[in-house]
């Protein structure tokens, strides 16, 4: 087990390499469709993501989904905690060849700040991943990030085209009454995982075309 601050790393007796951030459990590497799907949706969705914006590194599945379309020109990473890409650098986590990519720019910082600090109209997708959705969160202070004044501050942020697509365990009314304040067309996508033998389902929650 590898710890540092509020993030653990550790080998389950399965195999499996298990992420935990303040004592919730985050994701491991055995069922990562989602992670890749939230990726492939979005960018499928937009005619041309030159910038994306993820909210949540993660174990790095939707930054190297994103990577592989050659359309995208620059992705801003926001990570609350510092613990995860020191963990890729020192190999306990893989990954430290994303953070080496020349079109990854990785901020360690609040993803609402590093957002509202982007200028309008520059940014092509936003993809968030930064808890297990609106209400499974890993700190209290995320609720913020699933509600309109948060999600309005993206919209802004999008070009006309932009794509705002959240990663949920379950669907969210809430989170899809916030998405329709601010964009002409939203989304919510059913996705079937298996998890230790069951079958589960997780969700996209997607707002296409900001409202002006």
């Amino acid at each position: 087990m590898h710890t540092r601050g509020d993030a653990v790393v550790r080998r389950r007796e399965d195999g499996a390499l298990e992420l935990r951030v303040n004592g919730v459990f985050v994701m491991d590497d055995v069922e990562t469709t989602s992670e890749r799907l939230l990726a492939r949706a979005a960018l499928a969705g937009c005619a041309d993501p030159r910038h994306v914006v993820v909210g949540g590194l993660g174990m790095g599945f939707t930054l190297r989904e994103i990577l592989t379309d050659r359309r995208v020109k620059q992705v801003t990473v926001a990570e609350l905690e510092s613990a995860i890409p020191a963990f890729m650098r020192e190999g306990t986590l893989p990954g430290a060849d994303l953070l080496d990519d020349r079109r990854v720019a990785l901020r360690v910082d609040d993803v609402q700040a590093v957002v509202a600090a982007l200028p309008e109209r520059s940014v092509d997708v936003i993809l968030l991943d930064v808890d297990n959705g609106p209400d499974f969160l890993v700190h209290d202070t995320n609720a913020s990030v699933y509600e309109a004044p948060f999600v309005a501050t993206c919209a802004a942020r999008l070009r006309d085209h932009g794509e705002l697509c959240i990663w949920s365990m379950d669907d969210s009314s809430p989170v899809r009454e916030a998405l329709t304040a601010s964009f002409a067309h939203v989304y919510a996508e059913r996705v079937p995982v298996r998890l230790q033998g069951r079958e589960e389902a997780y969700w996209l929650l997607r707002g296409r075309v900001p409202r002006r």
